[in-house]
């Protein structure tokens, strides 16, 4: 039981209640129901000795006992309900979060690799027994050997189902919705599931009442039981002396029986006389039916007459009226034969007009196919002219940029050239300028150095403008 398990590692107190829930009654239980009522001493309304003063819990563990309880009953009630989802995986696919669903498969997918286990282990331990008579003691030693390392195998697979129903309870208890849902969807659960459910009610009930009893109310009914317990001797030495008083009267029966037989025997044989009286009255009323069979008789062959009489006349009247029936079934033929011929005759006229069309519908098709043929030879000879078209306007395309390029590269070495003839004749200009003023400073040595520079930068100035 899930539920008990969790709240008995919960909490010291919790784990306290449940060993006080575990405890067996401190009296043994007497079912009233069953104590005979066929004496004359009756107990005085019992039932109000044997029910609690109290009608609500008053300590804290009683109420986290029945606690414990109401919720393992609810977690019993919702794991009963899984079986549908268990049996219909697919019913409550959409309507399902996505995280219970995927829950619900591994849960699912772990009791069948359980169950496919348990039945491994149940094959095997049947095979045992039967060949434990038979087989030797180390096969039989090797064979226990394998169902124990089985059985120590399958322990994590029932403790990963155990974990897999405690993640779906925990997802239910977070979603009250879906509990809903899910108890409107059920069909409802097994019989062995509804008794389980039925006792665990029944023990919450016994649980709930043994909670409210008092010690001393204990008592109460412990010597209440006892006070029954004495009346019930009491009364079990009446029944005693009224089983006396019936085997008395049961031997004065039989000497009665005696007599009524001998009565029933006298009564026989006047049933033998009454028998013998009926077979004579009995020959006496057959013979007087043998008269009123031969008078019947003459009466049904007057009847027979009169019917025979009737048959020929009904005769009569069928074969005229079979006659009348042929004369309207030839009209009705020569009607149905001229129906006929038309029908006829319009077919064959449909057989014409739709040959007619069937010609002209194969000329058409005909043309159809040829210009067909057409259209794909000039779609091939499209394509041809596209894809040579798409080749010399890529030529075309190329040879632009190339000119570009061309007339890009020709702009640039003109402006170069510019350039340096600019700064060239900014140079030369700024040397004369230089060797007038040192001309001047200097004298006539220093202006002839000067003409020979000047006439070299001409030379240059020439040899550039080449």
């Amino acid at each position: 039981m899930p539920g008990y398990t969790e709240a008995k590692s919960a909490a010291p107190e919790m784990a306290l209640a449940l060993d006080i829930f575990s405890m067996p009654p401190s009296y043994d239980g007497l079912a009233i129901h069953r104590i005979p009522l066929s004496t004359d001493i009756i107990p005085v309304m019992p039932m109000k000795t044997l029910t609690p003063s109290k009608s609500k819990l008053n300590t804290i563990e009683a109420k986290r006992i029945m606690t414990v309880l109401d919720e393992a009953i609810q977690k019993v009630g919702l794991v009963t309900l899984m079986s549908y989802v268990e049996s219909h995986p697919d019913a409550l696919e959409g309507v399902f979060p996505e995280d219970l669903m995927r829950a619900i498969r591994e849960h699912l997918d772990i009791g069948q690799v359980f169950l496919e286990g348990a039945s491994n282990l149940q094959e095997k331990q049947k095979l045992l027994e039967e060949k434990k008579a038979d087989a030797e003691e180390a096969w039989c030693r090797d064979r226990l050997m394998s169902i124990e390392l089985y059985k120590a195998n399958l322990w994590p697979l029932a403790h990963q189902f155990r974990d897999s129903t405690k993640a779906i309870l925990r997802l239910l208890s977070s979603q009250s919705q879906i509990i809903t849902l899910l108890q409107a969807r059920a069909p409802g659960r097994s019989r062995g599931a509804q008794r389980l459910l039925e006792a665990l009610i029944e023990l919450r009930g016994y649980l709930f009442e043994k909670l409210l009893t008092s010690p001393m109310e204990v008592r109460e009914k412990n010597q209440f039981i006892q006070d029954i317990n004495r009346r019930n001797e009491r009364n079990q030495e009446v029944i005693d002396a009224l089983q006396a008083e019936l085997a008395e009267v049961l031997k004065n029966k039989e000497a009665e029986v005696e007599k009524e037989n001998f009565v029933i025997q006298e009564l026989k044989n006047h049933l033998h006389q009454v028998f013998k009286f009926s077979e004579i009255s009995l020959l006496r009323t057959k013979q007087e039916a043998e008269k009123q069979q031969k008078v019947d008789y003459r009466a049904s062959q007057a009847r027979l007459a009169k019917i025979q009489q009737e048959i020929l006349t009904l005769r009569s009247q069928y074969h005229n009226l079979v006659m009348e029936n042929r004369e309207v079934e030839q009209a009705l033929r020569k009607k149905k034969y001229k129906v006929e011929t038309e029908i006829e005759n319009w077919i064959q006229k449909y057989d014409m007009e739709m040959g007619e069309k069937q010609e002209e519908y194969e000329d058409l098709e005909s043309i159809h196919k040829e210009e067909k043929l057409q259209l794909e030879e000039l779609k091939e000879r499209h394509a041809v002219l596209v894809e040579e078209f798409s080749q010399i306007r890529a030529e075309s395309e190329i040879n632009s940029k190339k000119r570009v390029e061309a007339e890009r590269e020709m702009v640039r070495m003109v402006r170069a050239a510019t350039l340096i003839q600019a700064v060239w004749k900014g140079y030369l200009v700024r040397s004369m300028l230089r060797s007038k003023k040192k001309k001047r400073g200097k004298g006539k040595g220093k202006g002839k150095e000067e003409k020979g520079k000047e006439k070299k930068g001409k030379g240059k100035g020439k040899g550039k403008k080449k």
